[in-house]
Formats: structure tokens, sequence, C-alpha cells
């Protein structure tokens, strides 16, 4: 049982009596929730998911570093990944001691040698997702929604052993954090921003997902994309993107509880 929920059943203190005698209190509740038993696989590949996020924002501060370094002396480059590349090539040529002094070229070098050494790292643990992802027949039929790849799909395939566990599809993104928190009293709904709880690496995926697909439906005009250009015309974008990865979440639910791929709403009406 997640330890935040048999809290609510210690009367005080925090001795191992009391705990037990929580824990035995808790398990009595109809509504208790449990955490799934994960198979060995299942976690090898959770595991692979947080080395990458890891080394992720380990690349994220070095290149932060490096941009800070350089503005000093006037250097910038567009934003991107991609882009770092062009400071890399300032600080390794020679010959432009005019533009950066020689000690400042030699100072970020052990910043350039990690990142240059964290990217190949990086594609190898992607290399090792994709392989996963290809054998398994879960993350096939989840990588089938919008805004979902092979990376969003092996951490949902190997988060969720049992969609039976949640009733609805409703359930599984209220677990993921993905609804408005409410505060309400005295029959008045007050609905504030989302709770933020459960897994965050999966919510943060989805989210990033659902924003590439509003990206995408901003320059289309297709009926599968109306619900989202109705959105935006009235609401911000970072509302839509997680209204969006609600949705999301409750397709992968039903997916998953069905054992079935997804069809747009094209599809099935036809």
């Amino acid at each position: 049982m997640p330890p935040a929920y048999v809290k609510a059943y210690v009367k005080r203190g925090k001795t191992d009596a009391a705990d037990a005698e929580a824990i035995c209190e808790a398990l009595t509740r109809p509504s208790m929730r449990f955490v799934p038993v994960k198979s060995g696989e299942q976690q090898s590949v959770l595991m692979l998911h947080r080395v990458r996020a890891l080394l992720i924002r380990q690349r994220t501060m070095l290149v932060n570093a490096l941009r800070g370094h350089l503005a000093e002396f006037g250097i910038i480059v567009a934003q991107g990944i991609s882009r770092i590349r062009e400071l890399i090539a300032i600080l390794t040529d020679e010959s432009a001691d005019a533009v950066l002094p020689p000690l400042a070229r030699r100072a970020p070098a052990p910043l350039v040698d990690q990142l240059i050494d964290l990217q190949p790292r990086i594609r190898a643990l992607e290399a090792e997702l994709l392989a996963w992802h290809r054998q398994s027949q879960e993350s096939r039929r989840l990588e089938t929604i919008p805004g979902v790849g092979f990376i969003t799909a092996t951490a949902l395939a190997a988060t969720v052993p049992d969609p039976s566990l949640f009733r609805s599809g409703r359930e599984f993104a209220v677990w993921l954090g993905l609804r408005p928190r409410s505060n309400s009293s005295g029959g008045k709904e007050r609905l504030g921003r989302i709770s933020k709880m459960g897994d965050g690496n999966l919510r943060t995926l989805l989210v990033v997902g659902a924003t590439a697909v509003i990206r995408y439906a901003r320059t289309k005009t297709a009926s599968n994309t109306a619900w989202i250009n109705s959105l935006l015309s009235k609401k911000p974008v970072r509302l839509v993107s997680v209204a969006l990865a609600n949705k999301t979440a409750r397709i992968t639910w039903a997916l998953l509880a069905r054992g079935e791929v997804y069809r747009s709403a094209v599809v099935a009406a036809a």
C-alpha cells in the first residue's frame, strides 16, 4: 500500500506498534489502493527510464552552464540542444582568440567532454527501450495513440501491469495527478490546479506528447483536431496540454483494459 494512504490511520506517534496497527486498519478498508506487483523485466525497463532521465537532466545542466559562461563574452546561439555544436565549435577553434581568450576556451573543456560523452550513452539507453518496445504487445498498442511515442509507451506498459486495478480511465487519470485539485464545500465546486499526484515521469511524458499534438493541430483543420482547436480558442495553451494529456491517459487505460489499438473518431464512425 502507498505509505501516504496508511498514514491517515496512525493515531499518534511513530512507533512500530502504531504503524502495524495502522496497516491492519488500512487493510480492512474496501476503498484502499494497493501497489501493483511488477515483474523483474518491467522494473528493469523503469530503471532504464530513470537512468535516461538522470542523464538528460545532467545534459541540461551542462548545456545551461556552457551557455551561461559563453554569454558573459557575448557569444549566444539559438535555443535547442542541436545548436550546442556551434558553441563547442567556437571553443575548439583556436583561431577565435579575438572573440574568446585562450583561458576562457580551456576552462569549459571538462563540461564539453562530459557533454560529448553523455549523448551516446543516452542513445544507447533509448536503443534498449526501443528493443523492448518492439517485443512488447502492450507497448506497441499504446504507440498507436497520437502523442505517444515508444518512450512514453514503454513507460506506461511497464508502470501499469494490471489496468483492472482502476475502475475507469477517469480514475487512472486521477491516479496520475492529471485532474484539478478540488477544494469544495457547502455545495460549491472550487477546482484549482492539477493535483500532481502519482508518477511525475509519466505525467511529464504525457504532457510533452500532448504539446506536440497541439503543435500539429494548429496547422491542420482535420475533424480529429476540431476539439483541440476549439479549446485553444478559449483556453491557454498549457491548460489545453494538460486537458489533452488527461484524455490520452483515459485512452491509455481503455487500450490496456480491452486489448485494442487506437482508432480515431473518423475511423470509428466509419
